[in-house]
């Protein structure tokens, strides 16, 4: 399979390897709260596997337990999509049904993503887990640019926190923030600081808001026909430009 090269770069022991398909019945009663997310699952997926099992027994690295969440494994699963499928609302829906926090290493059209999304208790209903964003990059192993060489050479476990599950699984999350914030900056640089973690997701999520306001001013400036008003609307385009490149030097 062409996710392979991502599973290969985790490089999982052989005793938390665990190589047994998923039925889609599972995901049906888990994880599709709605006719079109039940006809999303059958049509959309081709076969999904339950490849890892990332346990202390297994890894060495210590189960979490606090009053929001409880990390006693982490699942690593590799799902292959048929080219009708909708990517973003199944790998969601994955996420939501599989109860431990959740490696989801999926394939579509030649092109392989890794998601991961913490989970914590739901405080509306007692027992239940729900997810917090659902984090995602996306790769074309045929051609890798030289910081996602360094994001797969990254992913080992042995260079992962070993504090415990939730930090390993949140240095993770640190990797795929730190391969966005390099296919802005051309530098691959993750950080084991959660402090530096958080402020480079602020970071990210800043840039990305200042990219949007400026697609839009752009759109209308093309658009304004009046002179004083396209005048403002540039300037207001070089304000956010400045803006955005000081975001950068923050990532």
């Amino acid at each position: 399979m062409s996710f392979a090269p991502v599973i290969d770069a985790l490089a999982i022991p052989c005793d938390a390897q665990v190589e047994q398909r998923v039925p889609k019945k599972l995901l049906l009663e888990q994880g599709a709260p709605t006719t079109a997310d039940k006809r999303n699952i059958q049509g959309g997926i081709e076969e999904i596997t339950w490849a890892a099992a990332l346990k202390p027994t297994n890894i060495g690295v210590p189960a979490f337990r606090d009053e929001t969440r409880e990390y006693l494994e982490i699942a690593v699963l590799t799902v292959a999509l048929r080219p009708e499928a909708k990517p973003p609302r199944l790998i969601e829906l994955i996420h939501r049904a599989i109860p431990y926090p959740l490696v989801l290493v999926s394939e579509h059209c030649n092109t392989v993503s890794l998601s991961l999304a913490h989970k914590r208790w739901s405080q509306g209903e007692r027992g239940k887990v729900v997810i917090d964003d659902v984090r995602q990059v996306a790769l074309n192993l045929n051609v890798l640019a030289a910081e996602e060489c360094s994001f797969l050479a990254s992913l080992a476990l042995s260079r992962l926190p070993t504090r415990d599950l939730y930090a390993l699984y949140d240095g993770l999350l640190e990797r795929l923030s730190a391969l966005e914030a390099a296919r802005i900056t051309g530098t691959f640089a993750p950080t084991e600081s959660e402090e530096g973690a958080a402020a480079r997701r602020e970071g990210l999520e800043a840039h990305a808001r200042v990219q949007r306001d400026l697609a839009v001013l752009r759109t209308q400036a093309k658009k304004e026909k009046q002179l004083n008003r396209r005048v403002e609307l540039n300037l207001e385009i070089k304000r956010l430009e400045a803006k955005l490149a000081a975001t950068e030097k923050t990532l």
